[in-house]
């Protein structure tokens, strides 16, 4: 038994070491970069021991690497939450979810555009997915069916996007935000 839970732990260890090496380099060159040549090169191991860990190969991986972006992005907006509630709350959590954005493009990416068969919005999704969609909700108070926090989230999402692109104005995201905030504190009311 110890044995089976030392390969457990080595195979564990194997898989967060080949989802890390995924993420440093798409975040450093983007998803193309990641090939399972570069990964197994970077892990050290070949690629056959890659496809082992990971049978649907890179698309597989992009989704392991989502899945976490999501646990993290959930953290955080749970933590920005705190006890606020109203505009504050909304203000608090649309802050972080942009500035996860900008600091983790290539995560996000992962997240929210690339084919990872991810569902955000679904009742029957994945943990890390219903954790994130939550949160947002939380800010909201929406205890409804959940089309006030779809509306809110896909708000924020081309906000973050527009601003990558450069077509908004960066010193205008806390005018956007107010503004948004205003509207779905007023909604809640």
């Amino acid at each position: 038994m110890a044995e089976s839970r030392t390969r457990a732990g080595r195979v564990a260890e194997r898989r967060q070491q080949i989802v890390d090496a995924a993420r440093t380099v798409a975040e450093a060159e983007g998803w193309a970069a990641v090939t399972s040549r570069r990964l197994a090169d970077a892990i050290g191991y070949t690629q056959p021991v890659l496809y082992s860990h990971f049978p649907g190969g890179k698309t597989e991986i992009m989704r392991t690497v989502a899945l976490a972006g999501f646990a993290e992005l959930a953290a955080a907006t749970r933590e920005a939450l705190g006890g606020k509630t109203g505009a504050r709350a909304i203000t608090a959590v649309a802050n972080v979810y942009l500035d996860f954005a900008t600091a983790h493009p290539s995560l996000y990416e992962a997240m929210f555009q690339l084919p990872i068969d991810a569902r955000f919005a679904q009742a029957d999704n994945e943990a890390e997915l219903r954790a994130g969609f939550d949160a947002l909700a939380a800010a909201l108070g929406d205890a409804g069916d959940g089309t006030a926090t779809e509306v809110f989230w896909s708000a924020l999402h081309g906000m973050s996007l527009l601003e990558r692109a450069g077509r908004m104005r960066r010193e205008h995201r806390p005018n956007r935000i107010a503004e948004l905030a205003a509207r779905f504190a007023a909604r809640g009311a």
